[in-house]
């Protein structure tokens, strides 16, 4: 008989470890899952330049979220052809090393906010790459996604199509 209990505990043991496996695989594949409906874009930090174009998918909300990089860090963007630059939250410019070189009021969504102007040395996306690029430093945005607005986007031309955005070189006049 106690050879019986040792069988079923081992087997109870087995079966245990099973789901505890089977829960957590299908956690790690479902948090993937969720994370690739937000940010479709994901994968554009590890492109390399030379690329003809970029092609960015929208997201479940409706947004084109994708991951670049500000001087060599990576940095989830939100594209936003309505901001004049590269808008950072101040502690997203604390983790990048930013520095003020003066300040200005803008225009938000929440109203007018003063903020700082900054320089930021090179913004990349998808392997296109960008240097001297304007900035802000918005004391009002807070996380660590930066808008990718029209100071980098203006190199670019863009073509909007559905639930795709294309940027390519902009094409000399």
């Amino acid at each position: 008989m106690t050879d019986n209990r040792a069988v079923r505990r081992t087997g109870l043991g087995m079966m245990l470890l099973f789901w505890m496996l089977f829960i957590g695989a299908g956690t790690w594949w479902f948090h993937g899952y969720l994370e690739n409906q937000r940010n479709p874009n994901a994968h554009l930090v590890n492109a390399v330049e030379g690329e003809s174009s970029v092609v960015l998918e929208r997201n479940r909300a409706g947004h084109f979220l994708a991951t670049g990089r500000i001087n060599g860090e990576p940095v989830e963007f939100l594209l936003d052809t309505g901001a004049t630059y590269v808008a950072v939250s101040s502690g997203l410019a604390d983790r990048l090393g930013l520095e003020a070189t003066g300040s200005a009021w803008f225009n938000t969504a929440n109203g007018r906010v003063r903020g700082d102007l900054t320089t930021l040395d090179e913004v990349s996306l998808g392997g296109f790459a960008a240097r001297e690029v304007r900035g802000s430093i918005s004391p009002g945005m807070e996380g660590d996604v930066a808008l990718l607005g029209m100071s980098f986007l203006n190199r670019f031309d863009i073509e909007i199509r559905d639930a795709r955005m294309v940027l390519h070189p902009a094409r000399a006049n």
